[in-house]
This record gives structure tokens, sequence and C-alpha cells, in this order.
């Protein structure tokens, strides 16, 4: 069994946005929080006894702003290379998130008002595009990045050997981790279908712990019972005409 170790960053709240620092052979970060957060990430990683210039490697789970928002920052100051997958360059690339949003419930309808959402970060462009999975071996880690699309077209997560699976947006505690140990929904989908097939993937690897992107780590058998409520739930929504479905043609920066 491996030794690898996660350990939480919150960059806003006590765990109302999180990044996550894992402990292999070489350290590595997911996620990159918002806009400015770098410093306080490269801060953290030093108050675990880590040298943030020793990290290997940034992960992101996806292109939206609490999770790439410092992610160009944070390679300026550690000098590792970011990950990212193809299906969300085009927003890496721009800065921007796609839009419209699709709220899964009030709490999205009301942040996809609020303005502070909308606004452009700073761009960043992966040194490792990702297109499948990628074994986190030659970054020190035992563990690897497997694409779990849904959230976003360009979602991953990390699936370590201990059993740790740092999950992004999959899932989240109910209201961005205010009730914690609660699995829901996150605020927005782009396909909450795909999203809910990608999470049942993961769950059926038989992870040990679920680490996400609002709250704290959630029991991986809470989120089976929840993830049979969710199904149930979108079938009546997508028998009834009610599920939220994009319209619009894939972005295409991607490819260019």
């Amino acid at each position: 069994m491996s030794s690898t170790a996660v350990i939480p960053m919150p960059v806003l709240g006590k765990r109302g946005i999180n990044t996550y620092l894992v402990l292999g052979r070489r350290p590595i970060v997911v996620d990159a929080g918002l806009p400015g957060n770098g410093r306080k990430i490269y801060d953290q990683v030093a108050q675990h006894g880590v040298d943030p210039k020793d990290i290997a490697l940034i992960v992101l789970t996806h292109a939206h702003i609490d999770h790439f928002g410092a992610a160009t920052e944070l390679r300026r100051l550690t000098g590792a290379p970011v990950a990212g997958h193809v299906g969300d360059l085009a927003q890496y690339r721009t800065g921007q998130v796609r839009k419209p949003y699709l709220p899964t419930g009030p709490m999205g309808r009301a942040m996809a008002a609020n303005k502070r959402l909308h606004i452009p970060v700073e761009e960043v462009e992966p040194d490792v595009l990702l297109t499948g999975e990628l074994n986190l071996s030659d970054y020190g880690v035992d563990g690897r990045i497997m694409p779990t699309p849904g959230h976003t077209a360009g979602s991953v997560s990390v699936l370590l050997d201990s059993g740790d699976l740092v999950a992004g947006d999959l899932v989240a505690n109910a209201f961005m981790g205010l009730i914690p140990g609660r699995p829901a929904n996150p605020p927005f989908h782009d396909d909450a279908r795909g999203n809910l097939a990608s999470l049942q993937r993961m769950l059926a690897l038989q992870p040990t712990t679920l680490h996400v992107g609002h709250g704290p780590a959630l029991d991986p058998e809470r989120v089976r019972r929840w993830a049979r409520e969710e199904d149930s739930r979108l079938r009546e929504l997508d028998a009834t005409g009610r599920l939220a479905r994009r319209t619009e043609e894939p972005d295409t920066a991607a490819r260019n």
C-alpha cells in the first residue's frame, strides 16, 4: 500500500475552496485556487515542511475560476509545470470559463448572477496537456490522473494507489462545504449526467476517501447512496424535459 499523503490547503474559509498537497516521493499540488492565491498556496506548502521549489507538478482538475485562477502565478513562484486536460484548453488559454453557467440548484442560480464569477483570470498554457490517463510515477507519486468529464469537458481527478481520490468538483459537500459530510452537487455542471457517470466510474474503483474542492473529505459509501438518489432525480428531470443542456457547439479554440 502506498504511503502517499493528501493534505488539504484551503484558500477560502476553513474548507470553502480547497487545493491539495500530495506527498509521495516528490510533492505535487492539485488545483490552484482563485486569482491571487498563488502566494497563499506557496506559503502553505512551506508550512507543511516542503520546499515549494520541489513541487514536481501542478494538476488542474478543471477550468473554473476557483480551481485554475492562480495557476500561472503558482507556476512562476515554484517553477513547477502545470497539467491540464485538452477538453478545457480553450478556457485555460483565454482565462475565461465556459458560459453560460448551468446551475445545479438555487445556489448555482444565485452565484451565476455574481459578476465576480465572470471576470477573466490570468491565462495558463498547460505544460502537460492531458488527453487521457497519466501515470504520475515520473512525478514521484503512486497514482494517476484520470479524465472525469461532465462538470466541465476537461475535468480530471487524481486517483492514488493509497485509495485516495482527489476529485475536484465531481461531488461537493452541501452548500459549498457549509454542511460537511453531506454529498451534493457543486453549484454548476456543464453536463450533469456525464458528471454523474464519471463519479460512478470512480466509485467503482473503490476509493477509500474522496477529497473534494468544497468542504471536508467525503465517505465513499455515503457518496454512493447519494449518487443513486441523484441518478433517479436526473432521470426524472430528463424525462420531463427539465434537465439543463448545452445547445451550442463545443469550443474550438482547443483544436486550433
